[in-house]
């Protein structure tokens, strides 16, 4: 539908950039043909017919029809079904409040932990973190969170344990940690084993065996921002050696 899309994969693009559907690809009455529907990601939005960037970044591309932005971009807007690392701000009744690194924070039930119930609630104090799903998350509402499935499993979420360290990335590596096969992971998992939890909305927590080792993988994974390819590997590389 819009094969001047596929070539600029890749190319960086400015917010007002647009793109309009070609004239041979109408659809016609006499022949079968169906059309190729484009999937808009984070920094692509439908403008009547055509397709508008509103965020700088490279173009990227996923086989069919999928299409979005990669930036550095920091600040986070909520999106239903992401999961996020929040930090509990206030306790109020039957209500947490949740910053969860947007405009505003979010709500959490004491009802949305598995085997939650009136009289076994969770324990949850303010200062804890909180690995947990948006389920509502629109401009016209409150953004409100879970934390379990739909099957009401907590699926690996919930409260976090003791010690580990919260730290910020840009949003664009933590798509790169989360990618199916994501070097930066691997290598960095070859270094050193530990526990790593990633939040969309920018927010990694890390654990290992030493804090010393903990350290040592927060200021490698934001290096890893302002990084090339080669130089990240470069720097695992010698990591590695010593």
């Amino acid at each position: 539908m819009f094969p001047a899309l596929k070539q600029r994969v890749g190319d960086v693009l400015l917010p007002g950039d647009e793109f309009s559907p070609e004239a041979d690809d109408s659809i016609s009455l006499t022949e079968q043909v169906k059309p190729e529907k484009v999937v808009c990601g984070p920094g692509l939005r439908r403008s009547g017919a055509r397709l508008v960037v509103c965020k700088s970044g490279v173009l990227r591309h996923k086989q069919p029809n999928m299409f979005w932005m990669e930036s550095q971009q920091r600040r986070y807007v909520p999106a239903k079904g992401e999961t996020i690392i929040g930090i509990v701000t206030v306790k109020s009744g039957d209500v947490f409040k949740v910053d969860c690194g947007g405009s505003e924070q979010a709500s959490l039930s004491y009802l949305a932990f598995e085997g939650a119930t009136k009289r076994n609630r969770p324990n949850v104090q303010v200062g804890d973190l909180v690995f947990a799903q948006f389920i509502i998350a629109n401009k016209d509402m409150e953004p409100e969170l879970v934390c379990m499935d739909s099957s009401g499993r907590a699926n690996g979420m919930g409260v976090f344990g003791g010690g580990g360290l919260l730290f910020s990335v840009s949003l664009g590596l933590v798509r790169r940690l989360l990618s199916p096969h994501s070097e930066v992971l691997s290598d960095l998992q070859q270094l050193f084993p530990c526990e790593l939890v990633v939040g969309m909305n920018g927010r990694l927590w890390v654990k290992s065996s030493r804090v010393q080792q903990t350290l040592v993988i927060a200021n490698l994974l934001q290096s890893c921002d302002t990084m090339t390819t080669q130089q990240r590997r470069e720097l695992f590389r010698r990591l590695s050696i010593n």
